[in-house]
Formats: structure tokens, sequence, C-alpha cells
């Protein structure tokens, strides 16, 4: 098999995660309504306002992921081990903080989609390495 077996594929995951973040619906608010019970809101995972809010975990994911998806671009042409640890690592670290909403209760399905193709480039990442 070939390393680009599964260097595309995690490409297209990272950017499929990408535009996914870009909707307005991944990112979740919960604000308390006046007359008791709760406000659902949703927003895109690169708003600041989930920031403000003190929900860190979107936005951190998505400069993550943005970060990601041009490391995987640049490790298509380039055959080096580093640059495929680097994106290995920091996809489990993006993996990991896209679960930071459940913390807060403020988790959404397009939330609950993006970690699942967060976790898939780890897994593309590991079996590509393997091939190494």
């Amino acid at each position: 098999m070939n390393r680009r077996t599964y260097a595309i594929p995690r490409l297209l995951t990272l950017i499929s995660a990408l535009a996914l973040e870009l909707l307005p619906y991944g990112a979740v608010l919960n604000f308390a309504a006046p007359e008791g019970g709760s406000t659902r809101a949703t927003f895109s995972y690169f708003d600041p306002i989930t920031f403000g809010y003190a929900n860190f975990g979107p936005l951190i994911t998505a400069i993550l992921t943005c970060l990601l998806t041009l490391l995987a671009a640049v490790s298509l042409p380039a055959r080096r081990k580093a640059i495929g640890s680097t994106v290995r690592t920091l996809s489990l670290v993006a993996f990991v903080i896209s679960l930071a909403p459940l913390l807060v209760g403020c988790y959404s399905v397009i939330g609950g989609i993006i970690s699942a193709l967060l976790l898939m480039s780890y897994i593309l990442s590991l079996k590509q390495e393997a091939l190494s």
C-alpha cells in the first residue's frame, strides 16, 4: 500500500470537519430565560461569542483544525515523518478539546460529527504511520 492511501482521506476528513465548523450549528450556548428554563443558541465554531461565555472548546478546536488541514495539505507532497507525527499528535489534541463542551453541557450533533471526523483523522494518521 502507498502512503497516500491514507493521506488523501485524512485531508478530506479535515476539510469536512472545517466545513462543518463554519456552519452556525456546531457550538452551543445555553442562556437562562427570565421566566425559568433556558434558551439554546447555536454559533459557528469560529464565533468568538462562545469563547466570551467560557465555552473555550469550539474556537480552540477550529484553530487546531485549520492548522491540521494546512499541515495535512503540506504533508501530501512532502514525505517527512516529522510532519506526519505532528499531524497525528495535533489530531488527538483537537479531538480531546472538541469534547470539552460535554463538560459544560453545550454539545450538539454537529459537534459530535466534528469530533468523529477528528478521531477519524487521528486513526488515518496512525494507519499512515504504520505504512512508513
